[in-house]
């Protein structure tokens, strides 16, 4: 990943994450944030439960998690106004998110090209090599998306 003249704002970013809807309805918490990385911290809620026998969350909040954390990690390493837009996010679900536990979400951004960002990511409950989730996606550059200039976000 090469480094781009203007980088993203860090604080910027994470004062946009707070009032992001979805994020500020679910209660993800920014635990950290560099360039090309980031870390989001879901606690658990018993309205993300799917199964209310087994206390097991939702296949779609891990999605979501791993979707806004991409993003995030994907928005530090973009230069700042830069609109993005998930064009691809292959999920694998290795186990069950333990009832009760908060669920971590992680991502890097590996690569990037003029118009595509290329990240990976993983959802766990502490330990990275424990996975629940794992995740590869790719986000487009400078499109219609989201953007950390709240005039131009779309």
């Amino acid at each position: 990943m090469t480094d781009s003249p203007i980088h993203a704002d860090m604080k910027q970013l994470a004062e946009l994450f707070e009032v992001i809807p979805h994020c500020k309805e679910m209660g993800m918490e920014i635990l950290s944030m560099e360039k090309g990385k980031a870390v989001i911290r879901l606690a658990y809620q018993d309205r993300f439960v799917a199964n209310t026998e087994t206390g097991v969350v939702h296949g779609g909040v891990i999605s979501t998690l791993l979707d806004t954390v991409s993003g995030l990690c994907t928005m530090s390493a973009v230069p700042e106004g830069t609109s993005i837009a998930t064009l691809d996010l292959r999920i694998d679900y290795l186990k069950p998110a333990t009832p009760g536990d908060a669920i971590i979400g992680e991502a890097e951004c590996f690569r990037m090209s003029s118009s595509v960002a290329f990240v990976r990511g993983v959802a766990h409950h502490g330990d990275s090599d424990d996975p629940i989730a794992h995740c590869i996606g790719t986000f487009m550059l400078g499109s219609a998306g989201f953007s950390s200039n709240k005039k131009e976000t779309a």
